[in-house]
């Protein structure tokens, strides 16, 4: 199959998956279910505009598009906060279905005719806009009260006991942080560019931080226990009244899309911000990793002095391998993929939670803006903390060991967990 054929497919799995997740009433889809996300009927349209805005007007908002200018100007995020959404004369669900359906259809054969060696980054870029924004509908899908919406989820293989709470260790000395263009060409500007570092010798939880584990931590009176915060950690801890990850009640049970359930042990635990993970490490005699860490850990071949693609090696994702693509609507227990571990042992480092790092969002050396210049720049140096490793709720097609996600310390409706590391 030829790039092109993989994008277009790409293109057109984003899409199912979007409009998988706004197949309810229109009234639905404009309800705001917490002042952090949009509606979904923002995120539909958005998603078109955006895909409209980079491939089809060649990124130059003075060009006219199919929307009327006081109609586009609702779906620029940034003059458009999250909260205020709700707010603004938005298209109907049918009209944006449609505008949509209109987009990708001259998108698609604006890449067909594309030249012989003319770059594709745009393309996978929309790829990975689309896919980032399903996983923000799934937030949103999950902080929403009432019926459930969305089913259980897709079956997950088993765990295996005796990997909770265990490390491998990872030798120090240099590896090579971070990707290029020629070996990653849709990785985005943040990843790049690849450059040599060096790491002390440390260890690293061969899993995340399980349910099980957080649940000693609480009743450790680990969130009454002042010394294990961080000063700001602990008056946000009093501020919003944490007592417990988000979605947890205090019978031992959990809310997720809707299903109260038991909260399941073995699993990631997962709605944690910075600072509980922060607290969490003290307490456990451990630390976060930082991002750096975390990435050797993850990509780097010790015996082969190179990266890896993925953990594993080269091959694509699959089931086998990791829990990605958003089906499962939960991440997998721990040990539930032996055949996805990194050269180090570390499991599960792709898939099931975003793991929280210690380190603030920074470029590495020789950063370039790509076309979407504002994706990463200016949040640089910002209140922000690097988060590796993906979730359930991405799609496979757009992570790689490289990629960086980052967020307030304070939020929780994310996908966010952690792995514990320790120095060696």
């Amino acid at each position: 199959m030829s790039s092109r054929e993989l994008l277009a497919r790409e293109l057109t799995l984003a899409r199912e998956r979007t409009l998988r997740l706004v197949e309810f009433d229109d009234a639905e889809l404009f309800r705001q279910y917490d002042p952090l996300m949009s509606p979904l009927a923002w995120d539909l349209a958005h998603i078109g505009w955006q895909e409209e805005l980079w491939l089809l007007r060649g990124n130059d908002p003075a060009r006219p598009g199919m929307l009327q200018p006081r109609v586009e100007r609702c779906y620029d995020a940034f003059l458009n906060p999250r909260a205020t959404r709700v707010d603004l004369p938005l298209l109907e669900p049918s009209e944006a279905r449609s505008y949509c359906a209109t987009v990708r259809n001259k998108a698609l054969d604006s890449l067909d005719a594309m030249p012989e060696g003319a770059s594709e980054f745009n393309f996978g870029l929309v790829v990975s806009h689309e896919n980032q924004h399903d996983e923000t509908m799934l937030q949103a899908l999950n902080l929403r009260s009432g019926p459930a919406l969305l089913g259980e989820g897709a079956s997950l293989p088993a765990g295996r006991p005796g990997v909770a709470g265990t490390s491998v260790l990872v030798a120090g000395g240099p590896f090579v942080l971070g990707v290029d263009a020629t070996d990653e060409p849709y990785s985005l500007d943040n990843e790049r560019c690849a450059h040599v570092v060096d790491v002390s010798d440390f260890r690293i939880g061969r899993v995340p931080v399980t349910n099980a584990e957080w649940r000693a931590f609480i009743d450790d009176g680990g969130y009454r226990d002042e010394r294990w915060w961080s000063e700001r950690g602990w008056a946000h801890r009093n501020e919003a009244g944490l007592v417990a990850p988000l979605h947890w009640h205090p019978d031992g049970s959990r809310t997720r899309f809707g299903h109260v359930e038991s909260v399941p042990g073995d699993e990631p635990v997962q709605h944690v911000t910075y600072f509980e993970a922060e607290a969490y490490a003290a307490w456990a005699g451990a630390r976060l990793p930082t991002e750096v860490e975390w990435e050797k850990a993850c990509a780097w071949d010790p015996a082969l002095g190179r990266r890896r693609r993925f953990p594993w090696g080269a091959s694509e994702p699959t089931a086998a391998l990791a829990n990605l693509g958003g089906d499962s609507l939960r991440p997998a227990p721990v040990g539930a993929y032996p055949a996805g571990a990194s050269a180090y042992g570390a499991e599960q480092m792709l898939g099931d939670v975003w793991e929280w790092t210690s380190s603030p969002l920074r470029p590495w050396p020789g950063f370039t803006p790509m076309l979407y210049e504002q994706y990463s720049a200016p949040f640089f140096d910002g209140d922000y903390k690097v988060l590796r490793g993906g979730a359930w709720a991405v799609a496979s097609s757009i992570l790689r060991p490289s990629f960086r996600n980052w967020d307030h310390p304070i939020r929780r409706q994310i996908f966010s967990g952690l792995r514990l590391a320790w120095d060696a």
